[in-house]
Parts: structure tokens; sequence; C-alpha cells
């Protein structure tokens, strides 16, 4: 199963890195407590709509990027997922 809280967790925490900040500096900025952030970087928690606006201004990066980073993450899941094992590519061949 594809858990878009996760996906967007590991987005999130790759252009915090990317940008060289610390979860204390996005907390902050975005002004929200550390522990959440955290939380949403591991896909504990779902992010709101306002709190990824928030983190997403406190990246400097448009939410529009974070989420189609997200969805070529779900869809690469997605693929892996759906794909047939190489078993049943031969069976269904037979």
């Amino acid at each position: 199963m594809v858990l878009f809280r996760r996906l967007l967790g590991d987005v999130l925490r790759a252009q915090r890195m990317r940008r060289g900040m610390t979860l204390r500096e996005v907390s902050a900025e975005a002004r929200v407590s550390l522990g959440y952030i955290s939380e949403i970087e591991r896909g504990q928690k779902e992010a709101s709509s306002e709190l990824l606006s928030s983190l997403c201004s406190a990246l400097d990066l448009p939410l529009s990027v974070v989420l189609r980073e997200v969805s070529d993450l779900v869809a690469l899941e997605e693929s892996l997922v759906d794909a047939p094992a190489s078993s049943d590519v031969v069976a269904s061949a037979a």
C-alpha cells in the first residue's frame, strides 16, 4: 500500500536537507513545533493544507513542486506494486 504521508515526509525532509536547513530552523520559520515537523517527515502525522503551506514557505519552495515530487513517487510505487511478478509473466505466456 502506498502511504501518501510517508512519501510527503520523504520529500519534505529531502528538500530541507538540500537547502541545508535544520528542523529547528524550519520550525522557527514555519512557526510549527519541531516535534510535529519531525513526525511529518517520518510519515507518522498527516499535514493539513495550512501546515504544508507554512512548511513550503519556510523552505522557500512552491507547494506545486512538493506535490509534483510526491505524485511522481506515488506513481513509481504504484507501478512497482502493480507490476506482475516475473513468475506471473512466465505463467501467463505458457
